[in-house]
């Protein structure tokens, strides 16, 4: 048996994964990633680039995707909390536009799968958060789509109450001036 366990989102190809944690009087250790216990629960991507951000309390960062390069994703949080989102633009998707958001914390350690066709976004809503991410395809500059964030057609519900109200928000000029998806 694997070191991970995928639970269901309800989109097909997204999944949220647990991974096994090994505490003790020390601290921790847990695998991330494995080759072949991705494979043993249907993941078998090859990510080729690894980012990781650090923002603070508010900020909003996406919901953005490549156009011609669209890339897998498997994302967590090493410090901090957030409300991360993945939208579904596969248009021969039974669920094209529809959304998904789970909490990732460095309490829960849980990490997303996000296949290629999605939108992908996050609300940082500790302190500080620091958020890692494999992509399966190199980040290509002038590539970049997007979707405003409160696009109503898909209604994301962001938790903007955990940072005291939407007015908190902390958004990119570029985020701003993205279009809605229908």
């Amino acid at each position: 048996m694997g070191k991970f366990v995928k639970q269901d989102t309800g989109i097909q190809g997204l999944k949220v994964i647990k991974p096994t944690v090994f505490n003790d009087n020390r601290g921790y250790f847990m695998e991330t990633y494995n080759k072949k216990d991705f494979e043993e629960i249907g993941i078998t991507t090859d990510f080729v680039q690894d980012n990781q951000s650090k923002s603070t309390k508010g900020v909003l960062r996406g919901l953005h995707f490549q156009i011609n390069h669209p890339q897998s994703k498997l994302v967590r949080v090493i410090k901090g909390e957030v409300y991360d989102v993945a939208v579904d633009l596969r248009e021969d998707s039974l669920t094209y536009g529809k959304y998904f958001g789970i909490l990732l914390s460095e309490e829960n350690k849980l990490q997303f799968f996000i296949p290629k066709g999605f939108a992908h976004g996050f609300l940082v809503i500790s302190d500080e958060a620091e958020f890692v991410y494999k992509c399966d395809d190199f980040y290509h500059s002038g590539d970049e789509g997007g979707i405003i964030f409160n696009d109503e057609n898909i209604g994301i519900n962001w938790p903007f109450e955990k940072i005291d109200g939407i007015e908190n928000i902390i958004i990119s000029d570029k985020d701003k001036k993205w279009g809605r998806l229908m």
